[in-house]
């Protein structure tokens, strides 16, 4: 779907065709079809349009027939995951093309970044197109440090949920943050190194105070991919001392298990030399069915208390 957008006295208006100035946002369902009318009614490189549609499309700037491309990578739900250990989140392209009279993006998937702009594009300047990819820069990191921050939470939780339960179902769902975190470093860094090219290139001839605002963007960019990094190792920092966990409560229930065994074992050697059919002490008594019972009481007993004395039950 292709939608035109234009700022009118402070208003977001939608329009029918591409007007000088003129936002262009394509967002799902994307047809081929709309690619190749566009491509030759604004004159850009197919190509251009279709990078979008390769989830795996890294962080990149392009220039060709005077037609500028920038791809930059943002965070989205994985809603349409059926797998159950697949990641909570992952990143996707935003494609950026700058025309000499248009600005488009182009989404392979609906993201919280090109929506936050729209609702701020009343504020933007069209013509001010370099400010406005800045500004989609600025969501993307907004979404980044957004979704970090839910990642966050839901690992506190499901630590503490973890330590009480010790379920699979909070080690799966661990697993699934720790994939996030894995596409976010992956896409922060390769954003990061992007932000860096264009301020040292000027790929998008930017002046004194956009270029001061490209710097911050880096700024937080850094930071964004430091709080992935510190989430990444806090996870492993986690698991780890999980594992170990769970050993050390495996070898606590192996001797208690043990002990268990061997103070039934006396017991059970008692009733067995009973059993024989052989001669033995005191057959013909009246009493003869006691005397093996408290044998074995008090030899369960004097084991019990030593095996609590060494704090093995």
């Amino acid at each position: 779907m292709i939608q035109y957008f234009t700022n009118i006295d402070s208003r977001t208006v939608e329009i029918s065709q591409p007007e000088n100035g003129a936002w262009v946002n394509i967002t799902p369902p994307l047809k081929q079809a709309e690619f190749e009318e566009l491509s030759n009614k604004l004159d850009i490189p197919l190509d251009f349009l279709t990078d979008s549609l390769d989830i795996d499309e890294k962080a990149r700037y392009e220039l060709e027939d005077n037609v500028k491309l920038i791809v930059i990578k943002t965070p989205t739900e994985n809603n349409s995951s059926i797998n159950e250990s697949d990641a909570y989140y992952i990143t996707i392209p935003i494609v950026i093309i700058l025309t000499h009279n248009q600005i488009i993006t182009v989404n392979s998937f609906d993201n919280a970044a090109i929506k936050r702009f729209l609702t701020t594009f009343h504020n933007r300047s069209p013509e001010k197109r370099n400010m406005m990819v800045l500004k989609i820069f600025e969501k993307v990191v907004m979404n980044f440090l957004d979704h970090l921050k839910e990642i966050n939470q839901r690992r506190n939780l499901l630590e503490q949920r973890l330590y009480a339960a010790n379920r699979n179902e909070e080690l799966l769902a661990i697993m699934r943050i720790q994939k996030s975190l894995v596409y976010f470093v992956t896409a922060l860094r390769s954003n990061e190194l992007l932000l860096m090219k264009l301020e040292r290139t000027n790929f998008l001839g930017l002046n004194e105070d956009e270029k001061e605002f490209l710097n911050d963007l880096i700024v937080d960019t850094s930071q964004a991919l430091e709080m992935a990094n510190i989430y990444t190792n806090i996870l492993s920092s986690t698991m780890d001392a999980f594992a170990s966990i769970i050993s050390n409560n495996l070898n606590l229930i192996m001797k208690r298990l043990t002990s268990i065994t061997i103070v039934l074992t006396f017991p059970m050697l008692v009733a067995s030399i009973y059993g024989m059919n052989v001669d033995i002490p005191y057959q013909h008594t009246s009493h003869a069915f006691y005397i093996p019972i408290i044998i074995s009481i008090i030899i369960s007993v004097v084991l019990s208390w030593y095996f609590m004395k060494k704090k093995l039950f």
